[in-house]
């Protein structure tokens, strides 16, 4: 039995692959995590939907053969390497100090964007998921695939990654309410922005070429 030519058997191990990867602790997981404890779940929703449109994009990319050409060229992989890095050493620390944005007006609606933006972003400088798209997902397709069947792969991936990080910040939304008392919260949240610069700094040691 196939789904537009590919094989239902083969799209529940990519579909297991994509699960693996997703559940080993990175950059997203602990970044939601982080938003969902100290700020709640609508807020960690919004940026698991920008997490899930940067990799949908990154995927799309993938599927045209753009991540391709990127991954050829030493100089614009380590110009997105670095800039993913920095990015997330700027959340860690900002999460570290606990600046809120004063924003007049729709306060809590633009901290969603905000978040969104973040999401988008975050995922947009990671090359993790670009070598996921052109290493990992062409293992799965047949010889000449078609731009249809490399599109669902890459949808699947994105739906299963999007489940994962929705369950991560469903389980850590619920601290929310023990970080009520302000020391509690500052120290979980200076805790989980040290292991977000710690997962930046082995970010940039995995991906280094």
């Amino acid at each position: 039995m196939t789904l537009l030519g590919l094989d239902l058997g083969v799209l529940a191990g990519f579909a297991l692959a994509s699960a693996l990867v997703e559940m080993t602790p990175g950059p997203n997981m602990t970044y939601l995590a982080i938003v969902a404890a100290g700020e709640g779940r609508k807020r960690g929703f919004m940026s698991v939907a920008g997490v899930a449109l940067g990799l949908a994009l990154i995927g799309i990319a993938a599927a045209l053969g753009i991540t391709a050409v990127l991954q050829n060229s030493v100089l614009a992989w380590e110009i997105m390497r670095w800039a993913g890095v920095l990015y997330l050493l700027w959340l860690a620390w900002e999460g570290w100090r606990g600046d809120n944005e004063t924003v007049v007006g729709n306060h809590g609606q633009n901290r969603g964007w905000l978040h969104f933006r973040r999401g988008l972003v975050t995922n947009l400088l990671n090359p993790k998921a670009a070598i996921f798209y052109v290493a990992v997902l062409p293992a799965f397709l047949p010889q000449n695939p078609t731009l249809a069947q490399t599109l669902t792969l890459t949808m699947l991936f994105v739906l299963i990654a999007t489940t994962i990080h929705a369950a991560i910040v469903a389980l850590a939304g619920f601290a929310q309410p023990f970080l009520t008392d302000p020391n509690r919260e500052r120290i979980a949240r200076r805790t989980l922005s040290l292991l977000l610069a710690f997962v930046a700094l082995w970010f940039a040691w995995k991906t280094a070429r």
